[in-house]
């Protein structure tokens, strides 16, 4: 909420005005100023928007933080180096467990194109460590020959992801890097709900199950296996049909009690759905959908009613499925 939010940017100010003075905090009601949030285009609250040299044009936007210690971290590597220069493989050892989640950059030298990448994207996943390392003897350690980001989770690697030079997007690596911030399948609910919709990933795959039918057990492992392949691709989302709180996402979807176990794909940005022909939940058809799907040949699958012309007219406002997921979330 943006009381939460308030209340954690407040924080985060307290502390960064000891640590770096010449960051100022600011917080504008936009309701009645008008000319502002059409200049600086503000379309959702609450936005955070960071201005750099005193310069209004083009402000850097700071989206999905919602911790003070994320926003302390964000405005750091906005300002300052965006990961930690390491040395040795002790320095690498202990970066990786001081938290739940790091990322170390190994690269054979420091100045080229995958280090610039690698650093913009930690710049923009302020949840967790980055390190970079050019030193041969902590890739020796850790068996790398070529630029490679690895992932650790609880002291363990969890990914590699072989860099090409010049060949990676730093968007397609934060959303990759984000993903990890999130289980592997994320159920469904009111808490994850929030973090999944800020996994900069627009494409998610919604399995609805009863979590204690006889079947769930296969299901839900064959689903685990595919969302391996399909990582910072695809979202893997698990919906419980046996909580009544998620009837709304049931209702979205015209999912009924007689089509589960069932599959759908929705695309955040177009509200298109998709559902998987194959009725049964297998590792193969759940591939073989996922890949038609981001081939661009899965077919659209059309259960809304046209959004009414009055639709907003009215203090309740009327959902229909085309705009649902707009207004919503």
């Amino acid at each position: 909420s943006s009381q939460n939010l308030s209340e954690e940017f407040a924080e985060a100010a307290r502390q960064l005005k000891k640590e770096a003075p010449r960051i100022q905090f600011g917080k504008i009601d936009v309701t009645h100023q008008h000319d502002l949030r059409k200049e600086f285009n503000i379309r959702e609250f609450p936005t955070v928007k960071f201005f750099v040299d005193g310069s209004r044009e083009d402000p850097i936007d700071c989206k999905g933080v919602r911790q003070a210690s994320a926003f302390i971290t964000w405005v750091k590597r906005r300002t300052g180096p965006s990961t930690v220069l390491i040395n040795s493989t002790d320095q690498a050892e202990a970066i990786i467990h001081a938290d739940d989640l790091a990322v170390i950059g190994f690269f054979k030298e420091l100045h080229n194109d995958s280090v610039q990448v690698f650093s913009e994207t930690a710049r923009d996943v302020p949840e967790m460590p980055f390190g970079t390392t050019a030193s041969e003897d902590v890739c020796a350690n850790f068996g790398i020959q070529k630029n490679t980001i690895v992932v650790f989770k609880k002291g363990k690697p969890v990914h590699n992801e072989v860099l090409e030079d010049g060949r990676q997007n730093k968007l397609d690596l934060t959303r990759l890097i984000k993903t990890f911030t999130l289980d592997l399948v994320t159920e469904y609910n009111l808490e994850t709900s929030v973090k999944i919709f800020d996994v900069p990933v627009e494409n998610h795959i919604l399995l609805f199950t009863s979590t204690n039918s006889e079947t769930f057990n296969v299901i839900y492992e064959n689903y685990k296996s595919v969302a391996v392949e399909f990582r910072g691709k695809i979202m893997f989302v698990l919906v419980d049909t046996n909580e009544p709180r998620n009837g709304r996402v049931f209702e979205y979807f015209r999912i009924r009690e007689v089509d589960v176990p069932a599959v759908r794909i929705l695309n955040l940005t177009s509200d298109a759905k998709y559902k998987m022909p194959a009725d049964e939940v297998t590792a193969e058809n759940l591939k073989e959908f996922c890949q038609s799907y981001l081939n661009g040949r899965a077919k659209l699958h059309l259960s809304s009613e046209e959004i009414p012309e009055d639709w907003d007219k009215m203090p309740v406002k009327v959902l229909v499925g085309k705009n649902f997921n707009r207004i919503v979330f």
